[in-house]
């Protein structure tokens, strides 16, 4: 345990960001499953629209350094992809 009263203040901030960074990570995996979550259902205008919310909320984490910007890339780039699938296949049907 922090014994010196600097010490003690920067445990208290470091939790208090600890927890908030969780809440910001937590947030962008909802916002992810909504995108899964319409395009399991196959409403393609859901996706898009839960899609187009996910990806600024992505990119100002990976900008803030709570995620890598490699993993935020390969998030949009997978969510993107299976929309557009979804889309091919609706046209072809």
């Amino acid at each position: 345990m922090a014994n010196s009263p600097q010490a003690r203040k920067r445990a208290r901030q470091a939790e208090k960001r600890r927890l908030h960074n969780h809440s910001m990570r937590s947030r962008m995996r909802t916002h992810i499953k909504k995108v899964l979550k319409a395009l399991k259902e196959g409403d393609l205008e859901a996706a898009r629209e839960h899609y187009r919310t996910a990806v600024p909320y992505i990119d100002s984490l990976a900008g803030k350094g709570l995620i890598h910007k490699n993993k935020a890339a390969r998030h949009k780039r997978r969510l993107n992809a299976h929309i557009k699938k979804l889309a091919q296949q609706q046209q072809s049907a």
